[in-house]
């Protein structure tokens, strides 16, 4: 069986495969993920999201992002500086920060990919619809971890899992940039792995505070 590329574990199962690829989950984490020789390549990965028209002057993309703009705003100092990480070719919630007074740094390793970014210190980090696309999001999400001060605020958008039994009727398994897939439990195991308590804003927002 593959190794989790959420906590590493070797004991996974096999539960779905569509005429696409195969889905495995995690015993230990219960990350549900597509084992690494059926992703796509990094190019094409990034012709499918050369076709993202996401900007920051269309409303509609602008509420889509407020689930989770509007709950973490809420909880951060005013100034507090973040990182939008995962930016894509049409940053925008790091504009909707700055313009309620935000500092911010974007990364993408297609579009923005500055390596001193990675090495600062943010009050923030936020990753909307990104981590469902990471082939190492353990090592990703430890790597953002380290960024933070105590009290610090992780942001992450996706879609979460619900059942195995929905599973094969569920629209976010169809782009095949999607490679990982968290629950409930998948986020309860990572905020207990990197010493941070999450709550759960809305149904495709989870917030985890840095002890």
């Amino acid at each position: 069986m593959p190794t989790c590329p959420l906590c590493a574990s070797p004991h996974s199962r096999h539960f779905h495969c569509d005429a696409r690829r195969d889905y495995y989950r995690c015993e230990q984490c219960r990350l549900a993920f597509v084992p690494p020789d059926q992703r796509l390549t990094p190019e094409q990965e990034k012709a499918v999201y050369d076709q993202h028209e996401n900007h920051p002057d269309d409303p509609g993309y602008r509420r889509f992002l407020s689930r989770l703009f509007d709950p973490l705003r809420q909880r951060l100092s005013p100034g507090a500086p973040g990182l939008d990480f995962g930016a894509g070719p049409g940053p925008t919630l790091s504009v909707m920060f700055e313009e309620a007074g935000h500092p911010m740094a974007i990364y993408d390793p297609y579009y923005a990919p500055d390596p001193a970014v990675l090495a600062r210190h943010y009050a923030f980090i936020t990753a909307t619809e990104v981590v469902e696309h990471l082939f190492a999001p353990g090592y990703e999400l430890e790597r953002l971890a380290a960024l933070l001060p105590g009290g610090g605020w992780l942001g992450l958008m996706t879609k979460r899992m619900t059942s195995e039994e929905d599973f094969a009727r569920w629209h976010y398994i169809l782009d095949p940039t999607h490679v990982c897939f968290f629950s409930e439990s998948s986020f309860e195991w990572l905020a207990d792995h990197l010493g941070m308590r999450v709550e759960f804003p809305a149904a495709d927002v989870a917030l985890l505070q840095k002890r």
